[in-house]
């Protein structure tokens, strides 16, 4: 890692100038590594692509698109310089989201995730769970794994949410948004909410980045309410929420999905299984609230 860093950052000089000391490893990740580092005086992340990443699902082009159009929307850091081998971007001094405050206004993500999803960005992938769990489940057979007994469950409830919300028209979207991809600017550069972390970025379905935002950072259906009006504008719809509790479980699913197959690809000391499990506990919950069938015929009339 450190030899790769080395390079890395000799390339990068002539376009971004001289590295000052060392860079610094960040703290955080489960799928990349992070450094902090001074080049021509200015202060830069640089992420470097785990082992396999590609098989998970992300294009390093869409990533660097994606971050691109998002800074320019205000609503993350700058891209620099990104290729195949890294993706240098700004670093800006921010702390992490108050979870309790985001609960109780999650409106700043709510109008970035707008003004992302209506950006008319392209991206060259395509970020849709049904088909991710297929091709999740055909890597881990062909590196010699098995998934576990809930996979087929979780095909199943991913396949009935996705008839009763079709992709349709997709737009470009964001796809992980865990708490430590939503950061809080501040300091004399700045102020606002960014998102970080835009590998997993394609055109996708807009409402998956609402049920992914609220199930990760453990929203209630207050909660819930009041990212559905910031996004959509009051009144909020029935459709509209049935489609929310449908896209949290369909969240569920490609986070499960993710640990398992991450657990036979990945190098970094992480428990993959647990965290997959977690997710299949989660799903299988919501898979079993008695206003499921409510919720897909709902989301159906609205969205189908």
């Amino acid at each position: 890692m450190v030899s790769d860093l080395t390079g890395i950052v000799e390339r990068l000089e002539p376009a971004l100038g001289p590295i000052s000391g060392s860079p610094v490893p960040l703290e955080g990740g489960i799928t990349n590594r992070n450094f902090k580092a001074r080049l021509g005086g200015r202060d830069y992340v640089i992420r470097l692509p785990g082992k396999d990443t590609e098989l998970l699902g992300i294009s390093r082009e869409a990533e660097r698109i994606a971050n691109q159009a998002a800074a320019g929307l205000g609503i993350a850091p700058a891209v620099a310089a990104g290729n195949d081998e890294c993706l240098v971007t700004e670093f800006l001094e921010c702390t992490d989201v108050d979870p309790d405050r985001l609960r109780a206004d999650p409106s700043a993500v709510a109008r970035a995730l707008r003004a992302f999803h209506g950006s008319g960005t392209t991206l060259p992938t395509r970020f849709w769970v049904p088909e991710l769990l297929e091709d999740y489940a055909a890597i881990v057979a062909r590196r010699g794994g098995a998934v576990p007994h809930e996979y087929e469950a979780t095909r199943a409830i991913a396949a009935r949410i996705a008839d009763a919300l079709p992709l349709g028209e997709p737009a470009p979207c964001h796809d992980d948004l865990l708490p430590a991809n939503i950061l809080e600017r501040r300091g004399s550069s700045g102020q606002g909410t960014m998102l970080v972390d835009w590998e997993y970025a394609g055109m996708g379905h807009p409402m998956f980045d609402l049920g992914n935002l609220a199930v990760n950072n453990e929203f209630d259906g207050a909660a819930d309410e009041r990212l559905l009006a910031a996004y959509f504008g009051d009144p909020v719809s029935e459709g509209q929420r049935a489609a929310l509790k449908l896209m949290r479980i369909m969240s569920d699913a490609r986070e499960a999905a993710w640990g398992v197959l991450q657990g036979v690809l990945s190098e970094l000391d992480f428990d993959f299984a647990g965290y997959a499990q977690k997710h299949f506990d989660r799903l299988a919950a919501a898979s079993e609230d008695p206003r499921l069938e409510g919720w897909l015929l709902t989301a159906f009339e609205a969205f189908a």
